[in-house]
């Protein structure tokens, strides 16, 4: 649909619907001259052992990095993060509600059935089926897809949902609002297909290897729990011809250091983190190693708004004055981080934010405001506030962790008691409400402020907080029906004024992604503020 990032800008800005362009996927595009390495094999930190590899089961960075290699969706990003074709070859809309997706006709699964429309088709409803209890199945009730959020609360059946197979090679999808950016939302790991046959036989067995069947171009080859996750080349992906890396290896390596360690051995091309104490000195001795690239990031805390004392206002308030962002953002992580005052970063395609009252104080000034709010709300040297801070296992959370502890410590006399949990155990207690804060990042699905603020919304399936306020959800509400840019903006500065007044999170600072990136490695996209990145784009060059 766009041919350019400029372009799409453009018509998204104009709320403009816009007629179908066929165009070739991105693939691996190796300069002219360019000698490549006999050894095509990549290895990648990925920071942790993965929840799951079924695309509708999972929720974090670390999944969709596999995912992305195994599966393929409607549509893909380039380097830049524009949009380029996947199993749709080309796409249209006259008025941004009906969406008409054309598929490719030699898109084949690993087991050589063909891909069909069809298989969007179950793999949508499934999303939106109760019974999958997917944690992002307020994902299509975000793009206003027909009967989405009926079918999320049992009150519809999943065959109600707004798409439909008009042939084999054609989908037809119906949202209830009208969306400009709906196209983009089909790049998510939820909505990447799944083969019907094999789910439905194989139950949850079908997500090991010997089970696995995706149309990505790459297949599961190995995976060995807490080890490693070897992925092979697929020979039935459509455009296998023109993918480069032969295997990928995905490291669950949680320890930033032993991370950077491994990459300095030369046995990590990529790692997911970079640890932050070690930046520096590694920008000074490895110039050409330090990727630091955009991302559409924030690094936050949450409050459970449903226990006490965090039902109260005053509480959460006087918390988040006390965290001194600056000195997380320029010393703590120091990457190139940004203090964050909003939730939304401000990169973010049509984001206009009037900054709250309290960060335009001084430090000094946000603590005596909060020694206050917590007076009001009945605690202080006779009565101090305790409580559990959750955070899943990393070094670099654990940081942030102690830091801010501190100054809650030494400003208000508040005792945060650390609790770091593994990755799968961290979203589980998450998902079922039983912590008081936790440490939490969220990462933009596309590039527009809903994915941002939609999931704050009361009953989002990622409302950890169980923020509940009519106003606010008054205001997206707006957004979506908004007429034009200026409507639509004004709508999410309403949103972001009402997430500083009852302050259900406590935004710290909007990320950069700093990475460890081997020289030799070819096609790595350091302009997509998504981080979407594809191993079928990417080659290792010859020494």
């Amino acid at each position: 649909m766009y041919k350019n990032k400029i372009t799409q800008a453009l018509l998204l800005s104009a709320g403009m619907a816009v007629a179908a362009t066929s165009f070739s996927t991105l693939a691996a595009d190796v300069p002219a001259g360019v000698k490549l390495a006999a050894k095509q094999e990549l290895v990648r930190g990925n920071g942790t052992e993965v929840e799951s590899l079924d695309p509708q089961k999972v929720s974090g960075v670390p999944e969709s990095n596999v995912l992305r290699d195994l599966l393929e969706g409607l549509v893909n990003q380039d380097g830049n993060g524009a949009l380029v074709g996947g199993v749709a070859e080309s796409w249209e809309t006259k008025d941004n509600k009906t969406w008409i997706f054309h598929f490719r006709k030699d898109a084949k699964w690993s087991n050589g059935d063909p891909v069909v429309a069809e298989d969007f088709v179950y793999t949508w409803r499934r999303l939106a089926d109760p019974k999958t209890g997917s944690p992002y199945a307020s994902y299509l009730e975000m793009t206003t897809m027909a009967n989405a959020g009926d079918i999320i609360l049992g009150k519809k059946s999943p065959e109600s949902l707004g798409v439909e197979a008009v042939d084999k090679h054609t989908l037809k999808v119906t949202l209830d609002k009208p969306v400009p950016y709906f196209a983009s939302m089909t790049v998510h790991t939820s909505l990447k297909p799944v083969n019907k046959k094999v789910v439905e036989s194989l139950g949850d067995k079908w997500t090991s290897p010997a089970n696995y069947v995706g149309n990505g171009a790459y297949t599961l080859d190995k995976w060995v729990v807490n080890e490693r996750i070897v992925l092979a080349r697929s020979e039935t992906y459509w455009d296998n011809d023109k993918t480069v890396l032969n295997q990928v290896t995905y490291l669950p390596i949680e320890n930033q250091v032993a991370e950077m360690n491994r990459f300095l051995a030369g046995e990590v091309d990529v790692t997911y983190e970079m640890p932050n104490e070690h930046f520096k000195r590694l920008v000074k001795e490895y110039p050409e190693d330090v990727k630091v690239t955009p991302y559409l990031c924030s690094y936050y805390y949450e409050f459970n708004t449903t226990r006490a004392p965090f039902d109260n206002e005053d509480v959460r308030k006087a918390l988040s004055y006390a965290i001194d962002r600056d000195v997380i953002a320029k010393f703590i992580v120091g990457k190139g981080e940004t203090p964050a005052y909003n939730f939304t970063p401000l990169a973010t395609n049509g984001l206009d934010v009037d900054m709250p009252q309290y960060s335009e104080l001084s430090q000094k000034e946000r603590v005596a405001k909060a020694k206050e709010l917590l007076a009001k709300a009945g605690y202080g040297s006779d009565n101090p506030l305790k409580f559990d801070l959750l955070y899943n296992t990393s070094e670099n959370h654990k940081k942030i962790a102690v830091a801010i502890a501190s100054m809650w410590k030494k400003s208000l006399g508040v005792t945060a008691v650390l609790e770091n949990q593994e990755w799968k155990s961290y979203l589980d207690t998450k998902r079922q409400g039983d912590f008081d804060v936790s440490r939490a990042g969220w990462c933009g699905d596309y590039n527009e402020a809903s994915t941002f603020l939609a999931i704050l919304r009361d009953g989002h399936s990622q409302n950890y907080p169980k923020y509940s306020s009519k106003s606010y959800d008054a205001q997206l509400d707006k957004a979506l029906a908004a007429a034009s840019d200026a409507d639509r903006s004004a709508a999410y500065k309403g949103a972001e004024a009402l997430l500083a007044k009852d302050m259900p999170i406590m935004p710290i600072y909007h990320y950069v992604n700093a990475r460890l990136v081997n020289p030799k490695l070819g096609g790595y996209p350091e302009k997509n503020p998504e981080d979407n990145i594809f191993s079928k784009d990417m080659y290792i060059i010859a020494d």
